[in-house]
């Protein structure tokens, strides 16, 4: 408990670091583009439409206002990816600060998480623009958004700490990864509809049991896209699995810390 609250302690005395590199990492990605932060809506309604249009025929006949479904998952998915991506090089990636003065390594990676989500939140607005255009119902479910990203916000961080220690000391985490993104992307319903894996059972467990993104995907399409609440499996799964990633997270960050400057 005693280090719990040192660690509370440390971090509101790094909140004003925290806040230097989320925004220093948010002006350097739209750094001399015209269009600035307006690109966090424009992008992925740029490639909703482009996606709709090419899996609307092939995945999407069945479904009822294929872009919203198909918005609800992906907007999720990127996040999830981007957030952790960049948290796994988060510490390698600030090795020369990190040589020169003290600062806590935790600092970088829980950074480039924030960062990110600031990023989910513009991207909102690109959905909501999406469901009017296409007259999407709105929900008063959507105000529970928040309850979602909270839950995705913690797991990424979580596998974020996970990710970054274990590039510190393997670099080909970052080509393996990739490549488990790329499968994970392709076993998370986003672009189909699961029902319609059913004469394939075995697939359906495990994207049901051992898919951390399906409870995630599923809570925020049930708000969003069908206007009722989650059911209490998904809800309080996705709850579990959150802080479960954050304590395998934590725990093996802290582990290997101190042997970061040997590597870096």
């Amino acid at each position: 408990m005693d280090l719990l609250k040192y660690r509370i302690k440390t971090l509101f005395r790094y909140q004003d670091l925290i806040r230097e590199l989320v925004s220093r990492d948010l002006k350097l990605k739209y750094r001399r583009s015209f269009l600035g932060y307006v690109w966090s809506i424009l992008n992925p309604l740029m490639i909703m439409i482009v996606l709709a249009i090419v899996f609307s025929n092939l995945l999407g006949k069945n479904i009822e206002n294929y872009p919203v479904y198909l918005f609800t998952g992906r907007l999720l998915f990127d996040f999830m990816k981007n957030g952790t991506t960049n948290a796994m090089r988060s510490v390698t990636g600030n090795a020369s600060l990190l040589r020169k003065v003290y600062v806590p390594k935790y600092i970088f990676t829980l950074s480039k998480v924030t960062s990110c989500t600031l990023d989910l939140v513009f991207s909102l607005g690109a959905m909501l623009i999406v469901m009017l255009v296409t007259g999407a119902p709105f929900h008063w479910h959507l105000l529970l958004m928040p309850l979602v990203i909270i839950q995705l916000y913690i797991f990424c961080v979580g596998l974020g700490f996970f990710l970054a220690q274990l590039n510190v000391f393997f670099r080909d985490v970052q080509h393996i990864y990739a490549a488990v993104l790329t499968a994970w992307q392709y076993l998370t319903p986003i672009i189909y509809d699961l029902d319609k894996l059913e004469g394939i059972p075995w697939l359906v467990v495990l994207i049901k049991g051992f898919n951390p993104m399906y409870y995630y995907v599923a809570q925020f399409r049930d708000l969003v896209y069908y206007g009722q609440f989650p059911g209490m499996r998904i809800f309080l799964g996705g709850w579990l699995i959150a802080f479960l990633m954050l304590f395998v997270g934590v725990w093996s960050f802290q582990r290997a810390k101190d042997k970061f400057i040997l590597y870096i």
